[in-house]
């Protein structure tokens, strides 16, 4: 019971700053699942980061997949909504009082001024990935190629994360 409680403690919190989008957290939750907690290692956590990205809200599933890491099925329900939970509960009181909101400045130059800290966050976050996880030409090859793809066609991501583990396969 406890485990399910820090759990639901862990994702609140993560739930509570989520917005701006997942990739935003991806330092932090590095941060709690591998090296505070250790209920992944730092290969279980890229894994499931790559898999992730083949689901509908990827690091939502990526919380999914380290609550049933760490409480098994239980821990999976628990750690999924325990991570929306603040966000609908946000949206909810927003999405009432929307039209008022969006009429004050302060709110509309707050946001202006979040964005730049998140382009920041998401650069942090691609940089210690890259970091970790690319480690030879193959890596860098496959990383140029993908991103050359999804910048410059039509392709969607899931046909490049798709395409990219083929090569891999492929070339190993």
């Amino acid at each position: 019971m406890a485990a399910l409680l820090t759990i639901a403690w862990i994702y609140l919190r993560i739930g509570l700053i989520f917005v701006g989008g997942g990739y935003v957290l991806i330092p932090l939750l590095n941060h709690i699942m591998v090296e505070q907690y250790r209920w992944l290692t730092l290969r279980q956590f890229l894994d499931g980061l790559a898999l992730s990205q083949l689901t509908p809200g990827p690091l939502a599933m990526l919380a999914t997949f380290t609550g049933f890491r760490a409480g098994g099925i239980p821990g999976a329900l628990v750690a999924t909504i325990f991570i929306f939970l603040p966000c609908v509960v946000l949206m909810l009181i927003v999405g009432r009082y929307y039209d008022r909101l969006k009429k004050i400045d302060i709110i509309g130059s707050t946001l202006g001024g979040l964005l730049p800290a998140v382009v920041g966050l998401v650069a942090a976050a691609a940089w210690n990935l890259g970091v970790s996880s690319l480690s030879g030409v193959k890596e860098f090859l496959i990383l140029a190629v993908g991103f050359a793809l999804f910048k410059w066609t039509k392709i969607t991501p899931m046909v490049v994360i798709l395409g990219a583990g083929l090569v891999g396969l492929l070339i190993n």
